[in-house]
């Protein structure tokens, strides 16, 4: 799998990446050994909040081999979106435990290796339900602001397919211990799990766990995978 994330500066490069949401359709359909695709926007403060970021865009894509995935990224809808990026960052992911659906589907297969070693990525989606979408985003801050504080957390960032009622959340961390005891610490994530639970918010959700195999090109200025050692 691969997700990739882009940044738009100027105006003109927002309005052409707001209208390829529709336009990359077409063209990612046809790309030999793509077998699940994904468009989305995100949302402000990395993410995390309902209100649109017109600058921020990902494409997750599931290819058959990594082969696949390294031709299908030289194809020319992709090399479009990096000529206006002002950054673009691609990160390789193989994924190691899934659970839940998307879309009706399962994309992910995953397989787990002997042992998990180097960084860990998280992503989650789900389907609110419309009649609690504005409960749920109340308590979104208090989670950002404590995935904010993590000095751990290498990257993170709340993508969705449509606003306010899809929603993914990416995050990667040095390795599994470090996302393990954020998972299992007490606060506005814990209770937002729980409410989740307890009063059935979502509609579809999963869950996956992925190693991080690889990544090509920058954001910010960087990798953000570089991060631990300069810290």
């Amino acid at each position: 799998m691969t997700l990739s994330f882009f940044r738009f500066d100027c105006r003109s490069a927002k309005v052409w990446a707001l209208w390829m949401m529709g336009a990359a359709r077409s063209p990612l359909s046809r790309i030999a050994g793509l077998q699940f695709w994904k468009l989305c926007g995100s949302g402000t403060d990395e993410g995390f909040t309902p209100v649109p970021n017109t600058s921020v865009y990902a494409i997750l894509c599931v290819w058959h081999d990594r082969p696949a995935a390294q031709q299908g990224l030289a194809q020319p809808v992709f090399c479009r979106f990096h000529r206006r990026a002002a950054d673009h960052w691609t990160v390789f992911l193989s994924p190691v435990s899934v659970r839940g659906q998307w879309s009706g589907t399962k994309p992910f297969c995953a397989s787990v290796p002997k042992q998990l070693e180097g960084p860990i990525a998280v992503l989650t989606r789900a389907t609110i339900r419309p009649s609690i979408a504005l409960r749920f985003w109340r308590r979104v801050p208090g989670i950002s602001a404590v995935i904010g504080e993590n000095r751990d957390v290498l990257f993170k960032i709340g993508i969705g397919e449509v606003p306010l009622l899809h929603q993914v959340t990416f995050s990667i961390w040095p390795d599994l211990s470090s996302m393990a005891a954020f998972a299992r610490a007490d606060g506005p994530h814990a209770r937002a799990i729980k409410a989740v639970r307890e009063n059935n918010w979502f509609r579809e959700e999963l869950y996956a766990r992925f190693s991080v195999i690889d990544e090509c090109g920058a954001w910010g200025g960087g990798s953000p995978l570089s991060r631990k050692a300069a810290a």
